[in-house]
């Protein structure tokens, strides 16, 4: 089931009136509520799958409250490491085996030896990184007794489950989720509004941004060896543009749905494309994700506290299991590589938390210079994201040379029914309407909000009716 589909247009106002009208008696009739459609937006996928999801929450419940009650350290380690073991094994064969096989059979082919891999030929569980990473941070935080273990079985269930953000985030924290669940919750019709309002900005950007931009991105990629200079560059900055559309769209959708039943999820994105340089583009971009490595993964190994090529080892540790979390190809690991490499400067030079603050622009010299530093920060993700496009480092690295040496600026005619000037004079609307509503939750509200929100669903239906492209991108990690 799609957000941007009728299926869910359907579901979701079917469960609204549900919850707030005939289980509102108590926050465990909400939450069984919200468990059950949960379990239902899941089996939309593949029902098949459903096991998975079932298995790693009784896991995870159970060495939380074994870890918690064990009498020694032998047995909390026993506890603690069963779990982790076991969610990384499951997300390890479906997601990375096939990889391994094959680059490890390719390698032996390059010394000569014959080998035929056995390969899995299942397809890769939907939302398993996203569900199986919400149970390490518990587990891992009832280990480190940072939390208590849940011993409502149905408030955990809905902390794993819960549907707005269970197949592409945001990667939630108990400390976060597990206080609300545990509450009855009341509505709040402001919440409900700002929550409204969210869904259709996340639906703007998905629909009329991401799937616009999809149709060019797809056609330059596809046939990348027809395409000139400035149909290559159009197409590295319109892939940009719909995977930024794309995964912060399915963000606000999220954090829009979830607030329709007075549940506050983690901001996911922050306007990254206006980012100075790239350690504020990661402090902005899929911030659930990157903040669950620095908690249980970069912090733990010392983070910015060892001596400077410590700083650098967990530096290129962090961006490169990230990179391997996105997907098994070595694309991704080389997209990694490269924002690893854009990092160093600014490790090396103690630079990296320069941007903190919010951007405050004013036309003058300093001005000038945030919005060259922006600009250079958005060329320096539009190229990295060339590798996370691209079926194969060799593609990746043909387009580049095409990009640099097919000189040729001439327009050319795509087949497809969006013209490139047409999407150009969209998104440059897009990073406008952004830009003045930067420090909104979302930029529908305030002055001329019904103009604006009229305006929105115009744009959602006009582009949406002629659209066959529905898939999200980060389905597929």
């Amino acid at each position: 089931m799609f957000f941007n589909s009728l299926h869910f247009a359907i579901f979701l106002p079917i469960i609204f009136i549900l919850y707030w009208f005939v289980f509102n008696k108590n926050k465990s009739w909400q939450n069984s509520l919200l468990i059950i459609a949960s379990y239902y937006f899941y089996a939309c996928w593949d029902w098949r799958f459903l096991f998975l999801l079932v298995f790693s929450t009784l896991l995870d419940y159970f060495s939380g409250i074994q870890i918690e009650k064990s009498k020694s350290v032998k047995e909390s380690k026993f506890w603690f490491w069963l779990s982790i073991i076991i969610n990384l094994g499951f997300l390890g064969v479906f997601k990375y085996y096939n990889f391994f096989a094959t680059s490890f059979t390719e390698l032996l082919n390059g010394f000569g030896f014959q080998v035929n891999p056995l390969l899995i030929k299942v397809i890769l569980p939907v939302g398993i990184s996203f569900y199986t990473f919400h149970g390490l941070s518990y587990v891992i935080d009832i280990y480190y007794k940072r939390i208590k273990a849940e011993t409502n079985f149905i408030d955990y269930s809905l902390f794993v489950s819960y549907f707005p953000l269970l197949v592409a985030g945001p990667i939630e924290r108990a400390t976060h989720l597990l206080p609300q669940v545990k509450v009855k919750r009341e509505f709040n019709f402001e919440k409900a509004k700002v929550g409204v309002h969210q869904i259709i900005w996340g639906l703007v950007k998905k629909v009329v941004i991401a799937d616009s931009c999809a149709l060019y991105a797809n056609e330059v990629f596809n046939h990348q060896e027809q395409m000139n200079s400035l149909s290559l560059l159009l197409g590295a900055i319109y892939f940009a543009f719909q995977i930024y559309g794309d995964f912060s769209g399915y963000s606000d959708i999220a954090l829009g749905t979830s607030k329709l039943f007075g549940i506050d999820l983690l901001k996911n994105f922050n306007f990254p494309y206006f980012s100075r340089d790239i350690a504020e583009f990661w402090r902005r971009w899929h911030i659930s994700l990157s903040s669950w490595f620095r908690d249980y993964l970069y912090i733990p190994l010392g983070g910015s506290k060892g001596v400077k090529w410590m700083q650098v080892r967990n530096t290129f540790i962090i961006f490169l299991v990230s990179g391997f979390w996105h997907g098994a190809n070595w694309t991704f690991i080389v997209w990694g590589l490269l924002n690893a490499i854009y990092f160093l400067p600014l490790l090396l030079l103690n630079k990296n938390r320069n941007n903190l603050e919010d951007i405050h622009f004013k036309w003058n010299f300093e001005g000038v210079k945030t919005i060259l530093q922006i600009l250079i920060t958005f060329s320096m993700s539009t190229f990295a994201w060339i590798f996370f496009r691209a079926k194969s480092i060799s593609v990746a690295i043909l387009y580049i040379k095409n990009m640099f040496t097919n000189l040729n600026f001439d327009s050319q005619y795509l087949n497809n029914a969006r013209y490139a000037p047409e999407l150009l004079w969209l998104i440059g609307a897009f990073v406008l309407f952004e830009w003045f509503n930067k420090y909104k939750i979302e930029p529908i509200s305030g002055k001329f909000e019904n103009i604006k929100l009229l305006f929105c669903i115009l744009a959602i239906l006009a582009l949406g009716v002629f659209s066959d492209y529905k898939e999200f991108i980060y389905f597929q990690f």
